[in-house]
C-alpha cells in the first residue's frame, strides 16, 4: 500500500510548512454530448477528488526568479505546467520576486488523474498566498483556465459537475467512496481519443439529478480499450469485484467500493506488474482542506 503518498496524516493537525498537496481526480462519469465548429466537444463529466497525488514545496525568493526541480523526463521546466503558472501569475500580478518550487511527482503522467493541471493549480493558490497577492478564487481559476481546462476545478477545491467544454462548473457532492486505482503502462494522448472516428458523440444531454440516478460511465472508454488492450485487460479484471470504469481519456481505470477494507484485499492482489493505489474520494479538496489547517 502506497499509504506515505496520501494526504490523510498531513491534514489531521495545523501546519506551518510549506508543502502543498495536489491531489489527484477522478471523472466518475464523462459522456460526450456533441463536436462545435471549432472542434472542441461538448460535454458531460462528474469530478472528484482523491487523498492521493503529487507535493509542491514553495519557498519565496528575494529575486525575480522562477526555479522549477526536479527536472522531469521530455519536460523543459518552461513547459512545465508549474513553471509556466508561476510566471503567469508574477506577471499578471506584476509581483517582482520569484519562487522556488520542487514537485514531489508522484501521480503518472497521461494517466487522465488530472496531474499536470492539480500541480498548476496549486502552484497559483500557493504563491498567491506567499506572496501575499490576495488575489480571488475566481481570479485565479480565470488565470488557470488559460493554462488547461481542468485547472479551474482544482483551484475552485469542489467536486464538481462539468458541462460545455468543461468550463461550467456547478458544486455538487457525490458519494465518497473508496478506490482502487490501476495505471496500465504507457500515456493515452487525449487528442488521440477525441479525434478517433469511433468515439461517441452524441450522448443526450441530461439533468445532473437524471445523471446521478443512473449507473456511471464513459464515452471514451469504447476507443481507449480498441487502442490499448492492456487497459481492456485490467478493466475486465477489476470488474470481477467491483463496478470499473475508466476515468477521463485515461490510461488509469478505477473500481469503487464502499470502504477502504474492501478496497485494500482486492489492490494485494495486483500482481507486481501493474501499478496501483488505494484512495478516498474527496468532495473538498485536499489542498483546500490542508489551506483551512495551516497556521
Amino acid at each position: 500500500m502506497l499509504e506515505q503518498h496520501t494526504f490523510s496524516t498531513a491534514l489531521a493537525r495545523p501546519h506551518t510548512t510549506n508543502r502543498y498537496p495536489c491531489p489527484a481526480k477522478l471523472n466518475l462519469f464523462l459522456y460526450i454530448n456533441g463536436q462545435r465548429a471549432d472542434g472542441y466537444h461538448e460535454l458531460q463529466t462528474l469530478f472528484q477528488f482523491l487523498d492521493y497525488g503529487d507535493w509542491l514545496t514553495v519557498e519565496a525568493r528575494t529575486d525575480g526568479d522562477i526555479r522549477l526541480t526536479p527536472h522531469l523526463n521530455d519536460v523543459t521546466p518552461e513547459h512545465n505546467l508549474v513553471y509556466r503558472a508561476a510566471k503567469l501569475l508574477q506577471r499578471h500580478s506584476r509581483y517582482p520576486f520569484g519562487a522556488n518550487l520542487h514537485l514531489e511527482k508522484i501521480l503518472p503522467i497521461g494517466g487522465g488523474l488530472g496531474g499536470g493541471s492539480s500541480d498548476a493549480a496549486t502552484a497559483l493558490v500557493a504563491l498567491n498566498r506567499i506572496w501575499q497577492l490576495n488575489l480571488t478564487t475566481n481570479q485565479l481559476a480565470e488565470l488557470g483556465l488559460t493554462l488547461g481546462a481542468d485547472v479551474p476545478i482544482f483551484v475552485h477545491g469542489h467536486a464538481a459537475f462539468a458541462e460545455g467544454v468543461g468550463e461550467k462548473l456547478t458544486p455538487c457532492q457525490p458519494n465518497e467512496k473508496w478506490y482502487l486505482v490501476i495505471k496500465p503502462t504507457g500515456a493515452i494522448s487525449t487528442a488521440t481519443i477525441f479525434q478517433a472516428p469511433g468515439l461517441t458523440r452524441n450522448t443526450p444531454k441530461k439533468s445532473l439529478t437524471a445523471l446521478l440516478r443512473q449507473d456511471f460511465s464513459n464515452d471514451c472508454e469504447k476507443v481507449v480499450k480498441d487502442h490499448y488492450p492492456e487497459v481492456e485487460q485490467w478493466l475486465n479484471w477489476l470488474l470481477q469485484y467491483a463496478p470499473a470504469r475508466l476515468t477521463g481519456t485515461g490510461a488509469c481505470i478505477f473500481a469503487e467500493f464502499d470502504n477502504r477494507i474492501q478496497a485494500e484485499k482486492i489492490y494485494k492482489q495486483l500482481p507486481n506488474t501493474v501499478t496501483g493505489f488505494v484512495a478516498k474520494g474527496m468532495n473538498r479538496s485536499p489542498l483546500h482542506r490542508f489551506l483551512e489547517n495551516t497556521v
